[in-house]
């Protein structure tokens, strides 16, 4: 298997898959013009087994793999594939990684040199973020940015829970306009006691307002 990375901390790591070598190259151009990091794997089975997710029925025999512990080395923060490959789809890796609990949060793109609507929307609908029609431009590269800043933000996005002095603050902001509702509460309940129209008699059909 061929991997090939440039590590930077600043950068974003994006894993991409494909069986051909010429697209892979291609790919992996584009992506290192924009800056981004990147390793490349040649199948669907193989990308599973960098991410640490093994996949031992399709596992093919006497193929290299990567070491043990070198897909915990770089976190991946994209993974790229090519939808038609020999072994696993494209559309396979996307359903495995988005049943991943540990995978599913990573943005997957397929990539394709057949225009299928009913493939792109399948990869759609099963969460891939971009369907891509081959040969790839570095425009389609740029459309990927988004998507991993979307991902970076909600990840170092806490959630947000009010001190106690901040809900005190409210509370107190809250009383103020609390105070004058109870006010006329019970100074309509006073009026309604010393109404003479309290000892009235009241006849069926006839509605007092107050």
């Amino acid at each position: 298997m061929t991997v090939m990375a440039m590590a930077t901390d600043t950068q974003f790591h994006v894993l991409a898959v494909d069986d051909s070598l010429i697209d892979r190259k291609l790919i992996e151009r584009l992506l290192k013009t924009s800056s981004y990091q990147v390793t490349t794997v040649d199948s669907g089975i193989k990308a599973l087994e960098f991410l640490g997710l093994q996949d031992d029925e399709q596992n093919e025999p006497n193929s290299p793999s990567v070491s043990p512990d070198h897909h915990q080395e770089i976190e991946v923060n994209l993974i790229i594939t090519d939808y038609c490959m020999p072994g696993m789809t494209g559309y396979d890796l996307l359903k495995k990684i988005k049943t991943s609990s540990s995978l599913r949060d990573i943005p997957v793109v397929i990539m394709s040199s057949e225009n299928v609507p009913s493939r792109i929307n399948r990869c759609l609908e099963e969460g891939a973020e971009e369907f891509f029609l081959k040969p790839v431009q570095l425009a389609d590269v740029k459309r990927l940015k988004p998507h991993l800043l979307k991902r970076k933000t909600r990840d170092e996005s806490p959630v947000q829970t009010p001190s106690p002095l901040q809900q005190q603050e409210e509370d107190q902001q809250l009383l103020p306009q609390q105070q004058p509702q109870q006010s006329n509460n019970k100074r309509k309940s006073l009026d309604e006691a010393l109404s003479p129209e309290r000892t009235r008699p009241r006849y069926s059909g006839i509605t007092t307002a107050v």
